[in-house]
C-alpha cells in the first residue's frame, strides 16, 4: 500500500487515474467529498471486493485516514495491489488543498 499525503495525492492525480474509494458513511460523503469519488461505506467493502478489478489503482478515502487504512490493508489481503490511502483523509484534504470544502 502506498500511503500519499493530500499533496502528494493532488500531484499524483495530474498524471493518473485512479478508481477513488470513499469508504465513509452516506451523510459524510454528503457533507463533502472529492470529486468523482464513488461512496461505498466500508461495511460494504467485503461484497464490492468481489467483483471489483484487483489490478487497477485505486485510492481509499475516509475522513481522517484510518478506516481508509484499514479498508486498504484489507484490499491489499483480498489481492489488490495497486492500493493508496490517502493519509488524513479528506480533513488534510480539505485544509491543505480545497479550503472551500466543506469540513465537519
Amino acid at each position: 500500500m502506498k500511503n500519499l499525503s493530500p499533496r502528494e495525492l493532488d500531484a499524483w492525480l495530474r498524471e493518473h487515474r485512479p478508481r477513488l474509494l470513499d469508504v465513509r458513511e452516506p451523510w459524510e460523503y454528503t457533507l463533502c467529498h472529492l470529486e468523482g469519488s464513488e461512496l461505498v461505506p466500508m461495511r460494504e467493502i467485503p461484497i464490492w471486493a468481489e467483483t471489483a478489478d484487483p489490478e487497477q489503482e485505486i485510492v481509499v478515502i475516509c475522513h481522517h485516514g484510518i478506516r481508509s487504512r484499514q479498508v486498504a490493508i484489507y484490499l491489499e489481503s483480498r489481492g489488490f495491489r495497486n492500493v493508496i490511502n490517502l493519509v488524513g483523509g479528506v480533513e488534510a484534504w480539505a485544509r491543505e488543498i480545497d479550503p472551500q470544502m466543506a469540513t465537519y
